[in-house]
């Protein structure tokens, strides 16, 4: 083999590697169109693995700049706050763990996690808001809506299939709303404005559907009206709040704060 034929064979090798590593379909980060390979509409968003304390799918609640409650709200599963400290979480009577890693309140059924607690807390709360703004940024990223302005944002009364909803206003759910589809299909929702639930609506599953496969993107405000019923995981690009006797089976991940005024927030099942 000649010395040009050696070069040509080397940059024929780079190209490949270069074009391997920079078209992984597997992560919809890199693929804003990517399909769900094991049912019906988008690729999941990935919130990491549960369990793991770097991860925002492992927080019921996580936000940057404060949680409060309005006592008596409930929150099974953890909850996490960074970079604010713990006294930015209000409310909860929060009793600090012998080892400072973490603290209790009799309206949380976890732990709650702040970024001036011990190691290896301030750590695990830096990685997993990381976590939430990637899976924020993959979910408003996806391209080639399969629905396109629905309702001009009211989604009141509709039954929604698995698929890429976008929005670039608003959306409101002023009436009960039906989510239909498999165990493993996929909903993303994607809104550059608010979102807002009226009072005592109600979204139900149907068919099968799993909270933890419904995806929420808003880039305002997301907003439950009292005693009304939610189901997914909301990203939110600012605040979520929960009105008085509100209830959510799925995980608030705000970029600025969540709000729960005796509300109840419940981690979707796996």
């Amino acid at each position: 083999m000649t010395a040009f034929t050696r070069i040509k064979a080397l940059l024929a090798f780079a190209v490949f590697i270069v074009a391997a590593c920079g078209n992984d379909s597997n992560n919809p980060a890199s693929n804003t169109n990517a399909r769900n390979p094991a049912g019906a509409g988008p690729a999941p968003v990935s919130l990491g693995s549960a369990g793991d304390p770097g991860a925002s799918g492992s927080y019921a609640i996580l936000a940057k700049s404060g949680i409060s409650s309005v006592p008596g709200s409930a929150v099974t599963g953890d909850m996490g706050l960074s970079p604010a400290a713990a006294s930015f979480v209000t409310g909860f009577a929060l009793i600090a763990d012998s080892t400072n890693v973490f603290a209790t309140s009799t309206q949380v059924a976890g732990k709650v996690f702040a970024s001036n607690y011990a190691v290896p807390s301030p750590i695990n709360l830096t990685t997993a808001i990381g976590s939430m703004q990637g899976a924020y940024t993959d979910a408003a990223s996806r391209s080639t809506p399969d629905f396109l302005e629905l309702g001009t944002g009211n989604i009141g009364g509709q039954t929604l299939v698995p698929g890429l909803y976008k929005w670039t206003s608003t959306v409101t759910i002023p009436a009960n709303l039906v989510i239909a589809g498999g165990a493993n299909d996929v909903w993303i929702f994607q809104t550059s404005g608010d979102l807002t639930m009226a009072a005592a609506k109600i979204v139900t599953l149907s068919g099968g559907a799993r909270a933890k496969n419904i995806f929420w993107q808003v880039a305002g405000q997301a907003t439950l009206g009292a005693n009304s019923h939610f189901e997914g995981v909301i990203l939110s690009k600012t605040a979520i709040t929960l009105q008085t006797g509100a209830t959510m089976n799925g995980r608030a991940l705000a970029q600025t704060q969540v709000a729960l005024q005796q509300a109840t927030i419940t981690q979707p099942a796996q």
